[in-house]
């Protein structure tokens, strides 16, 4: 007797969502966000965001922050588009009505309680796969962000506090103070 086959999702799906409905398309299934985000989530989120838009300002060139949801288009393929909590894109080639196609340059996701092994190794890998040059996992509950740096191949990872001055390795002169947001 044949299994039973589970229907894969394309992005025609995902874009015929209700409004109200968010989700992601990850490898042609469905993955919904139920609950609402934190208020430490969202005060992170926004402090990022003005610290990260103020930087890209001052420097007038052509990289771009979208906070979510802002849909993400990781490969051609039509099975995996992702709402980074953070995305930052600087080939404004990929940017369309609908969001990106292709991987941002910097993407900051935000760890909400159950959904954890979402960031730390579902969107770790397909960051990684579609390459992805930083990617940063902050951790509220632990107060930790975990670095990224897609080298070779592979991300090496470096672990901060929310004490610490972070540096952007895509940006040599932009170090992000955590203790000096207003978390």
């Amino acid at each position: 007797m044949p299994l039973a086959q589970t229907k894969l999702y394309t992005e025609a799906d995902y874009y015929n969502l209700p409004e109200n409905v968010r989700a992601e398309l990850i490898e042609g299934n469905l993955i919904y966000n139920q609950a609402a985000p934190s208020r430490i989530h969202q005060t992170i989120l926004m402090e990022l965001s003005g610290t990260i838009r103020n930087y890209l300002k001052s420097k007038g060139g052509p990289c771009r922050v979208y906070p979510a949801p802002f849909a993400v288009k990781l490969k051609e393929d039509r099975k995996t588009i992702v709402e980074p909590d953070i995305s930052v894109i600087c080939d404004r080639n990929k940017l369309t009505d609908r969001g990106c196609t292709g991987a941002p340059d910097w993407i900051i996701e935000i760890v909400s309680p159950g959904n954890s092994s979402h960031d730390y190794v579902l969107k770790l890998n397909l960051y990684a796969n579609a390459g992805v040059r930083e990617y940063w996992i902050v951790d509220p509950r632990k107060e930790r962000i975990f670095v990224y740096h897609l080298e070779q191949e592979h991300f090496e990872v470096e672990t901060y506090t929310f004490h610490d001055r972070i540096p952007v390795g895509i940006y040599p002169d932009l170090q992000i103070d955590f203790s000096s947001l207003d978390l």
